[in-house]
């Protein structure tokens, strides 16, 4: 691992992953094509069972678990691995950067909204349901990513996920929570 690195256990390979998402983001492109590109360098290998330890595969009862993966020592990028049981999910949220989903394993049913302003007041709309399956990658970029997650399955979900921020440093992914 180089020094430009916070050592964190991962998998042979996660760290393939982890120096494809670098190479991308070091060309310096806009947060929609770097997204995009990260998303394709994830997506070969995200079915694989070797791609997570085993502790790195587990759940918490209470909530959906983050386990950071991997944190770019100069805050441009984290790799995480959220576990899902079944009915947990998350709030409705922004984020405070580009992003890659890909699912490890289950499914994850999300929820995409805009948020509509009159002039005066502004109010989210629901405007598509998606099921993401097993080996299948979203990618997002801010403004227009507002959205729910949640585990609507009866088995484990897991999913990986590709933030252009220090998750480690901030602790999460999320700029603001939203009310429907």
């Amino acid at each position: 691992m180089s020094a430009s690195t916070v050592a964190i256990e991962t998998t042979p390979i996660m760290d393939t992953v982890i120096d494809a998402v670098r190479d991308v983001v070091r060309r310096g492109l806009p947060p929609a094509p770097t997204a995009e590109l990260a998303g394709q360098a994830l997506r070969p290998v995200l079915t694989d069972p070797g791609l997570l330890t085993a502790a790195q595969r587990e759940g918490d009862p209470d909530r959906y678990r983050q386990h950071i993966l991997h944190a770019e020592s100069d805050g441009s990028f984290s790799v995480l691995a959220l576990v899902w049981l079944p009915g947990q999910g998350t709030p409705i949220h922004d984020h405070v950067s580009w992003c890659v989903t890909g699912v490890h394993r289950g499914q994850e049913s999300e929820r995409r909204y805009e948020l509509v302003s009159d002039g005066l007041t502004s109010r989210l709309v629901a405007r598509e349901d998606v099921v993401n399956a097993t080996g299948e990658i979203a990618w997002f970029a801010p403004p227009g990513d507002i959205h729910s997650v949640r585990n609507a399955g009866p088995d484990k979900a897991i999913s990986i996920h590709v933030y252009g921020a220090d998750i480690a440093k901030l602790g999460t992914s999320v700029r603001r929570l939203y009310t429907a």
